[in-house]
């Protein structure tokens, strides 16, 4: 499925809210994406958005083995220049009791955390060398805490990325993590993409409005384009100043 002269782009996630935006802007970047997510149909969106030459829709369970290896099976070999974990969810309610909180903790890592390995780990002898890039979306609620196991799962993403960074630096592969704040128009949140807290939010913003999906969509491209060679082992925080750098 590669073209020559072409880069190509892996979005989980990539059919709806920031996963999506992120593959809209690797496609006018040049690059050929393929979007990764469990549901058909809003990824199907994105390929007659762009057209099968440039989107290749991938409907798998990427807390399922089985799904991620199918991932790697239609890439057929093709080098991975970019990888982005995206995919993720707060897990849905959870049951009564301690049965309960666990299994909708696991649901959470899994979703957060254990996804992204198992396909990074899948696609690693795939990614380019030099160049490859790896950049996983991670949370403020990582870096400060809040959201109980998504937050935790969070944190948990920028400590994996960090070892990851070590074992590709040597061929030329970096590894960063994006943390947004609050970002409004995706499915995180009511079916309008806004929060109920959305004037508290706003409120601990710097610059006194909410992101957008094309926030996250720029500080991917950065991290997964040629100008961001020397950075790696880094978390990138885009939160309008809700929550400062250290």
């Amino acid at each position: 499925m590669a073209q020559a002269g072409r880069r190509t782009v892996v979005v989980t996630g990539g059919g709806t809210g920031m996963g999506r935006a992120v593959a809209d802007r690797c496609v006018a970047d040049g690059a050929r994406v393929v979007v990764v997510g469990r549901r058909l149909e809003p990824l199907d969106a994105v390929v007659r958005g762009h057209g099968p030459d440039a989107v290749t829709a991938v409907a798998a369970d990427l807390t399922d083995p089985d799904d991620v290896q199918r991932v790697a099976e239609v890439l057929d070999g093709t080098a991975v220049h970019v990888l982005v974990n995206n995919a993720g969810g707060v897990g849905g309610a959870a049951s009564p009791g301690l049965h309960g909180r666990l299994e909708a903790w696991r649901r959470v890592l899994d979703q957060n955390l254990l996804s992204a390995m198992l396909l990074t780990e899948t696609l690693w002898p795939a990614l380019a060398r030099p160049g490859g890039r790896v950049v996983s979306i991670g949370s403020i609620a990582g870096q400060r805490g809040g959201g109980g196991a998504y937050g935790a799962a969070k944190a948990g993403l920028v400590a994996w990325s960090a070892e990851l960074a070590a074992r590709g630096g040597p061929d030329g592969i970096t590894v960063n993590v994006v943390a947004p704040g609050y970002v409004e128009d995706t499915e995180f949140f009511d079916p309008g993409g806004r929060s109920s807290r959305h004037d508290a939010l706003v409120g601990q913003t710097l610059v006194g409005r909410a992101g957008t999906p094309a926030d996250v969509a720029a500080a991917v491209a950065y991290l997964a384009g040629p100008d961001a060679g020397y950075v790696t082992g880094q978390v990138l925080s885009v939160n309008g100043g809700a929550y400062l750098g250290r």
